[in-house]
Parts: C-alpha cells; sequence; structure tokens
C-alpha cells in the first residue's frame, strides 16, 4: 500500500509533553466498530469492558539508556542513546554529534564514572560502543547515571547545555512517569505507552468488575517510532525485537475465549506479541489458538492482516506515516482510522507516548479467528 495514506496534518501543540496527572485522568475516544465515536476518559475503561474480559499488559521495564558526556581528548559534548544491545559489554547507540566520531575514541560519560570506545560505525548512521565494564555492572551504571530514552518530539530543558545540542534531555520525574505499572522485565529502550494509563485505583476498579489481567513481555526498540521512509509497505523493512508470551497468559487467554470473553490488548506491542504467536499457531496448524511463544518479532501489520489473537486494542495516539498508525489501521479500518484521528485533533486530544488512548474494536467485529493469514 501507498505509504502516503497514512499521513495526516498534526498540529504541534496536540503532541503531549507530560503525562496526564494522575494517570488514569487522560481522556479516552472509545471507537466501536460501527457508529459514531464516544469521548470518554481511561477511568470509564471498565464500564467499557465486560466481566470475563482479560487485559493482556507489556511488563518490559525501560533502561535509562541515554547517556551524556565529553570526548576525552577534546572534551567536547556527545549524547549518547543506547538502542540495542550487541554484547554484554557492547550497544548500539545513537550519537550526537556523530559525525566527530571515529573508531577509538574515548568517551566518558557523567565526569568519568562510566567510559566507552567507539568500536565502529555503522552504514547507517549509528555508533557502536565498547564499555568499560559488562553484565551486571553496566547495567548498575546506566540506572546511576543514565536518563530516560525519551523519543525526540517530547522536549525537555537540558542541563548544561551546549551551543552543538537541541535542547531534549528527560528529567528525574520522567524516570517514574516514562514506565508502566506492570514494568519488571528490564530490556526496554522505549515505553510501551498505552501502559502508562493505568494506576492501583484503574486495577482495583477493573479487578472488581471481573476483568482479568495477564502478562505479555515485549522489550520495545527505538525502531517503534521510526517513519516508514519507503513510498509502499511492501519496501519497508520492519524492525525486530524480542518476545515473551508465556504459558501461563496462553493458559488465561484459553480460559476467556472458552467462556466468552475478549482478548483486550493494551497497548500495540502487547498486540504484536499475540498476533506473532496466533501466526506461529496458524503455521503449525493449530489456528484459533494463541499458544506460547518466545523469540524475535517482526511482525508487520498492515491493512489486509487478519487477526486471531486480539479483540479489542487499548492504545494511544500514533505518528503520521509510523508503522503503529499502519497497525491501528488495519485492527479498525484505515478511513475509520482517519475519522478517528480527525475528531480527536479537533476535540483537543493529546497525542503520542504521553498523550491520551483510544479503545478500538476490530472492524470484523471481532472473535476468534481460526482461519489462514492474509497480507
Amino acid at each position: 500500500m501507498r505509504v502516503d495514506l497514512f499521513d495526516f496534518d498534526l498540529p504541534p501543540e496536540r503532541i503531549a509533553q507530560a503525562p496526564a496527572s494522575p494517570r488514569d485522568s487522560a481522556r479516552l475516544l472509545h471507537v466501536p466498530a460501527v457508529g459514531g465515536f464516544a469521548d470518554r476518559g481511561v477511568r470509564d475503561l471498565p464500564d467499557l469492558l465486560r466481566a470475563g474480559d482479560l487485559l493482556i499488559v507489556n511488563d518490559t521495564k525501560v533502561i535509562p539508556t541515554r547517556l551524556h558526556g565529553r570526548r576525552a581528548e577534546s572534551g567536547g559534548a556527545i549524547e549518547a542513546t543506547l538502542v540495542e544491545e550487541i554484547a554484554a559489554d557492547r550497544w548500539r547507540a545513537y550519537c550526537r554529534p556523530a559525525k566527530r566520531l571515529k573508531p577509538g575514541d574515548a568517551i566518558l560519560f557523567a565526569d568519568g564514572v562510566l567510559g566507552a570506545r567507539v568500536a565502529e560505525k555503522q552504514a547507517d548512521g549509528r555508533v557502536d560502543l565498547l564499555f568499560d565494564r559488562s553484565g551486571s555492572a553496566l547495567r548498575e551504571a546506566l540506572w546511576a547515571v543514565g536518563r530516560m530514552p525519551l523519543p525526540p518530539y517530547i522536549k525537555r530543558p537540558r542541563p548544561e547545555a551546549d551551543a552543538d545540542m537541541e535542547a531534549e534531555a528527560a528529567t528525574p520525574d520522567d524516570r517514574a512517569a516514562y514506565q508502566t505499572l506492570f514494568a519488571r522485565e528490564e530490556g526496554a529502550v522505549a515505553a510501551p505507552t498505552a501502559g502508562l494509563h493505568f494506576t492501583p485505583r484503574l486495577i482495583e476498579a477493573l479487578e472488581a468488575a471481573g476483568i482479568g489481567r495477564a502478562h505479555v513481555t515485549l522489550h520495545v526498540g527505538a525502531g517503534t517510532f521510526a517513519p516508514v521512509k519507503a513510498e509502499d509497505t511492501d519496501a519497508h523493512i520492519m524492525h525486530s525485537e524480542w518476545a515473551r508470551l508465556p504459558k501461563e497468559t496462553a493458559e488465561a487467554i484459553a480460559r476467556a475465549r472458552r467462556d466468552g470473553g475478549r482478548v483486550v490488548a493494551v497497548g500495540t506491542t502487547a498486540l504484536r506479541t499475540l498476533e506473532s504467536a496466533a501466526r506461529e499457531a496458524v503455521a503449525t496448524g493449530r489456528a484459533g489458538t494463541v499458544p506460547p511463544f518466545e523469540g524475535s518479532t517482526d511482525i508487520f501489520i498492515t491493512p489486509g492482516h487478519r487477526f486471531h489473537g486480539v479483540d479489542l486494542l487499548l492504545t494511544n495516539f500514533h505518528l503520521p506515516r509510523s508503522t503503529l498508525f499502519m497497525l491501528v489501521s488495519a485492527f479498525s479500518g484505515l478511513e475509520r482510522m482517519r475519522a478517528a484521528y480527525a475528531h480527536a485533533i479537533a476535540a483537543d486530544y493529546r497525542f503520542f507516548s504521553y498523550g491520551d488512548a483510544c479503545l478500538l474494536e476490530r472492524a470484523d467485529g471481532g472473535g476468534a479467528d481460526d482461519g489462514s493469514p492474509r497480507r
């Protein structure tokens, strides 16, 4: 499909710079399969779902992988955002300014608390950094001196700003704000943002309404925010991320489906994990089930995809021309989502990671699907 079909104009003021406070006070746009849209709130979620429904949340935990330092020889400022762990002591990173770096250059982060050398420069502009420690020692250092790797559309005043660096850095408040209530498995470099809306109060209300909860893990990578640069979706190379759907979650899904409940993915990362597991089931003759799954997934969901594992989707509002807007368009229909986003913009909904949410019903009405996948 042509990528420009997924483009739309978004006023910059609609991009949220901070989360709602409290988190569950965010607005929620209900997009049913047919009929008009409803302006609700996240706190209405227990009323919008049914007893027996099952929420699937992503329990990945964001690592503070944005580092500020200086080149050891020149003293020039360097910002590194680690996006992919290559080895226990080596990460692939986006560095600014990257053009001045060359293999062998030493970088001192946090006034020398953590050190690294440039091991290699990639053709796509990313830089491989080899650190002076590895494994758990490196993780401890990142938690001590790193900042949350906020996406570039969230701006923060930069302490000790340098003339050649943009004003964009997470604050200490973002360490808590950019982490979901469910976070426990370290590995993400971006938050599964639909989960940011949940509070203990909302969880209690959902449980009281008879709505269950189970977890998957997908370690969100930086590619989740990348716009599609190709002119056609067939030419786009999807990023790969590690995911796991445990046996306990597969069993909970089977019970919910057996008892007439619906599977509600909390975020596109949970949906991608569920659909990856369901795709494996179809490929092995077990269509209609969502089995345990573990491994890398590069599933790219565009209109024409047949959903097997998800009935409803709770998600934020996504970027134009992004794989995530393509995903929600596949789920609820492209024209339906273009109309929903136009409504949200006109009604002053807040967009992207710290923004408001929408609850989407499948265009085909939901329900388990035992057919073969179509793309």
